[in-house]
C-alpha cells in the first residue's frame, strides 16, 4: 500500500442540516496512482458506508473521474458520494466558483449543480423498475407482519447498477418497527437476489417534510444507511409514475436516519420530460475533517 502514502482525504456529512448528522463520506484526492485493491482496503479502513476516490484534480473531457467503494465492494453509482465528492472537487480544485460540474462514475456521467441556497443537486440516472418479490417474504425480512405494508402501492425493484427494493409501509409506526430478521432476509435474498431494502411511509416529524424512509443493506455490509440519495431519487420516480401524491410534478422532502442518530434531509424533485422522467436529488454537504494517509 506504499502508493497511498500522503494521500489527502476529507470527511463530509451529506444530507445533513448540522454537523455530525446526515451520511458521512470520505473523499480521497489524487487517487490515480491507487489500484483497485488499495482503494478497497482504504474504504474498508474508513469503514463508512462509502468512500470516494478522485482520480485527478482536473477534469478529463469535461468530467471528473471518480470511483466509489463500500467497505466490501465497488459501486457504479451512489447518491451521497456523488454530492459530497462534487462539493469536495469544487472547493479543493475549482476555488468554489463553478455552478455545476460532471462526475464520471461507473454508471456514466452525472451532472451536479450548486444552488445559491447552499443545496447541492444531482441529476439522477434513470433506473429500470420491475415487480417486487412476494410481500410475505419482504415483511418477514423486515420483522413485520404482512399488514404493515401499504397495499395501495406495489413493491418494486429499482435497478441502476444496484438493486433497491422500494417497500411502501402503512404508517410511521410500521417504519419505526422495522428490524432486519437475518434468517428471513436470507430467504428473501435466495428468492429475489441481493440488494437494499428501502422502506418509506407518508408523514414526517417536521410538518414541512413529507416522507420518512429507512434503508437496510446487509449485503453491502451496511446494517442501516443514514441517507440514501440513489433510492430517494428512484422513490421520486416511483411516486410520480404511480401518481401516489396526486401531483403532476413532485417536490418532496424526505427524512431518514433518525432511528440511528443521524438525522438526514433529502430533497427530491421529479417531473415528466417527454416520454420519461427527470429526477433531481438535493441536500446540504458539511465539511467535518481532513487529513492524510501515512
Amino acid at each position: 500500500m506504499s502508493s497511498s502514502k500522503g494521500q489527502r482525504y476529507e470527511i463530509f456529512d451529506v444530507f445533513a442540516e448540522s454537523p455530525y448528522a446526515g451520511n458521512p463520506l470520505a473523499v480521497v484526492h489524487g487517487a490515480a496512482g491507487l489500484d483497485t485493491a488499495e482503494m478497497q482496503a482504504i474504504a474498508r479502513e474508513m469503514n463508512l458506508s462509502e468512500t470516494a476516490f478522485v482520480l485527478g484534480d482536473a477534469a478529463r473531457d469535461g468530467a471528473h473521474d471518480v470511483r466509489i467503494f463500500t467497505p466490501s465492494h465497488e459501486l457504479p453509482y451512489a447518491g451521497h458520494p456523488t454530492l459530497g465528492t462534487a462539493f469536495a472537487i469544487r472547493e479543493a480544485c475549482l476555488g468554489g466558483e463553478t455552478d455545476a460540474l460532471v462526475l464520471r462514475l461507473g454508471i456514466g456521467p452525472v451532472r451536479v449543480e450548486f444552488a445559491r441556497d447552499g443545496l447541492v443537486w444531482l441529476s439522477a440516472p434513470r433506473a429500470t423498475f420491475a415487480a417486487g418479490p412476494d410481500s410475505n417474504l419482504v415483511a418477514a425480512a423486515l420483522g413485520l407482519s404482512p399488514d404493515a405494508l401499504d397495499a395501495r402501492l406495489p413493491l418494486e425493484v429499482a435497478t441502476s447498477g444496484w438493486h433497491q427494493l422500494l417497500v411502501p409501509l402503512r404508517d410511521l409506526e410500521a417504519l419505526r418497527a422495522c428490524r432486519i430478521d437475518a434468517a428471513a432476509h436470507q430467504r428473501l435474498v435466495r428468492a429475489a437476489g441481493p440488494g437494499s431494502l428501502y422502506v418509506f411511509a407518508r408523514g414526517a416529524r417536521d410538518p414541512r417534510n413529507h416522507i420518512c424512509a429507512r434503508s437496510f443493506a446487509p449485503d453491502a455490509g451496511v446494517a442501516e444507511d443514514p441517507a440514501t440519495g440513489s433510492a430517494a431519487g428512484w422513490l421520486g420516480a416511483y411516486l410520480l409514475r404511480h401518481s401516489a401524491l396526486g401531483a403532476a410534478d413532485l417536490d418532496v422532502r424526505i427524512e431518514q436516519g433518525y432511528e440511528i442518530g443521524r438525522p438526514s434531509l433529502l430533497h427530491v424533485r421529479a417531473r415528466r420530460a417527454g416520454e420519461g422522467l427527470h429526477v433531481s436529488v438535493g441536500g446540504r454537504v458539511i465539511p467535518i475533517a481532513r487529513g492524510e494517509l501515512i
